[in-house]
C-alpha cells in the first residue's frame, strides 16, 4: 500500500484547514502517516517527522514548511502552497487541483525532481544542509564588514558589504535574485556567490562550479555577523571565522506534475521578458 506523509505550518490556520482537507482525501485510500505538530492540529495520532519513510510526503505551508521538511526526510516531497509566492510548491489548492493532485499521488501520475543542497561548516561545526541557501550578514540592519572569499581554500578577493549569500541554483530566484544575482536553471549543479549591497557596487555575482569549496572569512574585528542556513537555522559566527561551502551529497527530491520551470517563473512574476 502506498505510505503518504503529511505536514503543515502548526501556526498557520490556512495550512491546517487545508491540512485537513488533504488528510481526508487520503484516509482509507493509503497509509497516511502524520507529523507531530499537524497531528495535533487534525487530533489524530502524530509522529517524528524524522521517522517517516514512506513514498512521498505532502508539505503544506510556505518554502519554509518544504525547506524544514528537505532537513528530515529522504522522501519526495510535495509542496501545497498556502504562504506567499511558494515558488517551490507544486500545488496552489484552489478550485478542484488539491483533489487532483492527491490523486495523481494515489496513482503514481507525477515524476520526481532532484534539486542540489549545499553542506556548510562553521570551523570544526557542520550546519544543516541548505536546499536555498547559506546568508552571511551583520547581526546590525544595514551595516557593512569586510568579507574574504576564497575558493578551493585560494583568496579571489575581499570587499565590504551587508552581507554575502551563497545559493543553490534552487535559491538562485530567491534572496540571490533580489540582491541582484541571476536565475540559474535547476537542472544546473552550480554556487551562486552574491554580495548583499557591496560598497561602490563592488562584488559582481560569482557562479561557481559544483565542485569548488567556497570559504567566506570574516576580516578583522568588526561588527557581530551570523550565518542563517534556509531562513531558519541561525549560529552566530567569531571574529575571523571561516565559513565553508561545498556541494553536498544529498539531494532533495520534489515531486513535479509538469516541467515547465521557466514557465512556472512568469506566472509567478519571477521572470518577465514580455519586452515592451
Amino acid at each position: 500500500m502506498v505510505k503518504i506523509g503529511l505536514t503543515a505550518s502548526p501556526d498557520r490556520p490556512r495550512a491546517m484547514g487545508i491540512a485537513k482537507e488533504v488528510y481526508g482525501l487520503l484516509r482509507g485510500r493509503c497509509d497516511v502517516f502524520v507529523a507531530e505538530d499537524t497531528a495535533r492540529g487534525l487530533h489524530v495520532e502524530g509522529h517524528p517527522l524524522r521517522e517517516f519513510d514512506g513514498d512521498v510526503l505532502v508539505a503544506v505551508g510556505g518554502d519554509g514548511c518544504l525547506f524544514y521538511s528537505a532537513q528530515n526526510v529522504e522522501a519526495p516531497i510535495l509542496g501545497v502552497n498556502t504562504g506567499g509566492v511558494g515558488f517551490l510548491s507544486e500545488v496552489v489548492p484552489n478550485g478542484g487541483e488539491l483533489e487532483g493532485a492527491v490523486e495523481r499521488l494515489l496513482t503514481g501520475q507525477y515524476f520526481v525532481e532532484q534539486r542540489m543542497m549545499l553542506s556548510t561548516c562553521n570551523g570544526p561545526e557542520r550546519l544543516p544542509d541548505a536546499l536555498n541557501d547559506i546568508v552571511i550578514h551583520t547581526r546590525e540592519v544595514a551595516k557593512m564588514r569586510a568579507f574574504e572569499l576564497l575558493i578551493d581554500s585560494r583568496p579571489i578577493g575581499r570587499l565590504r558589504a551587508d552581507g554575502i549569500i551563497l545559493s543553490t541554483p534552487t535559491g538562485s530566484t530567491s534572496y540571490g535574485l533580489s540582491a541582484g544575482g541571476p536565475v540559474i536553471d535547476p537542472t544546473v549543479d552550480a554556487i551562486l556567490v552574491t554580495a548583499i549591497a557591496p560598497f561602490a557596487s563592488a562584488g559582481r555575482p560569482l557562479v561557481v562550479g559544483p565542485l569548488k569549496e567556497v570559504t567566506i572569512r570574516l576580516v578583522g574585528r568588526e561588527r557581530a555577523t551570523v550565518a542563517v542556513v534556509d531562513g531558519h537555522h541561525e549560529v552566530e559566527l567569531s571574529e575571523g571565522a571561516e565559513v565553508k561551502v561545498f556541494k553536498s551529497p544529498r539531494r532533495v527530491s520534489l515531486v513535479r506534475f509538469s516541467t515547465e520551470f521557466f514557465q512556472r517563473l512568469r506566472v509567478r512574476s519571477i521572470l518577465s521578458w514580455d519586452g515592451p
